[in-house]
């Protein structure tokens, strides 16, 4: 079997399945679990994913404007691998190569190839928890692991009803979920129910729906007891530059959470942004932030960190 990942929550669930070996290619986020950094990368961002949030968001708009994918696709890399399957995504095409593009890449590779030879596609749509749990159903269907996915599943299962009856009887915070700098955006999508699951509400988002743009005045209207910080893609340290041009604003330091000093910066490129497994050690992150008095901080430093 010859696996082509182009998503890194994708690479991660085969790998939670045992299939690591039998991945040939991988997309240029795919960075997780380490060891896979020999494999081919099929994609590559066309806007400078090291530029600052701002700019990211107007070359990624003007892209999305346009109709042109915001990433590009090795077509003829994925071909020479050969691979029996191609696993990629449709909810979002900021996340991944879009998915036209890739079904595109594919009919043309069967238009040229048996179809017994040709590779099977294989799309995620990961919206909520309960989709996760889906998508992990679908690889371990696609790729004859049925019941490594039911396990996995259970353990994820398990592993949140755990969390949940341990902070079911704590006071539930307010939290105020950053998923981007500018414009300034709240989490949606699988991102309300992990931090419920760890005793918080989200304010200024919602579950099964793409991340809201907000302002900074209804960030004050909803007045959260906790702001983290976790924009998509980025690690602590990106969190970190990214945040600092807020921080000096007279309507940032006016916010409740942060007088009270509770501000934090996640790992969203690690936990928060890939909808796999490890959405469970997310949960767990929040856990450690909203109640350190009940939980041990074993993500700090990784996870995430105070904001100074």
């Amino acid at each position: 079997m010859r696996i082509v990942s182009l998503l890194p929550s994708a690479t991660e669930i085969a790998a939670a399945l045992g299939l690591a070996e039998k991945l040939v290619g991988r997309s240029h986020e795919c960075d997780w679990p380490l060891g896979l950094g020999h494999l081919p990368v099929l994609t590559q961002p066309k806007m400078n994913p090291l530029a600052d949030a701002a700019t990211i968001d107007r070359d990624v708009r003007a892209l999305v404007e346009d109709g042109v994918s915001v990433y590009k696709l090795d077509a003829d890399a994925i071909r020479a691998l050969q691979p029996d399957f191609v696993i990629t995504q449709s909810q979002c095409e900021l996340c991944a190569v879009s998915l036209g593009e890739v079904a595109a890449a594919l009919r043309d590779w069967l238009a040229t190839t048996a179809e017994a030879d040709a590779a099977q596609l294989v799309s995620l749509e990961p919206m909520a928890l309960a989709d996760v749990a889906l998508d992990i159903d679908r690889v371990g269907a696609a790729l004859g692991v049925e019941e490594k996915a039911a396990d996995l599943n259970a353990e994820i299962a398990a592993g949140f009803a755990a969390l949940r009856a341990q902070t079911a009887a704590l006071a539930t915070r307010k939290v105020f979920f950053m998923e981007w700098t500018v414009p300034l955006m709240g989490a949606g999508n699988w991102m309300p129910e992990t931090i419920a699951a760890a005793g918080g509400a989200v304010v200024l988002g919602q579950e099964g729906v793409h991340s809201p743009t907000v302002s900074m005045a209804d960030i004050a209207a909803a007045d959260p007891d906790v702001i983290v910080v976790g924009p998509c893609g980025f690690s602590i340290e990106r969190a970190a530059q990214e945040l600092a041009p807020l921080t000096p604003r007279d309507d940032w330091q006016a916010l409740r959470a942060v007088r009270d000093g509770q501000v934090y910066l996640v790992n969203g490129n690690h936990f928060f942004n890939r909808p796999g497994p490890r959405l469970l050690q997310s949960a767990q992150i929040i856990a450690e932030i909203l109640h350190p008095d009940v939980f041990p901080a074993n993500n700090h430093g990784t996870g995430w960190l105070r904001h100074a």
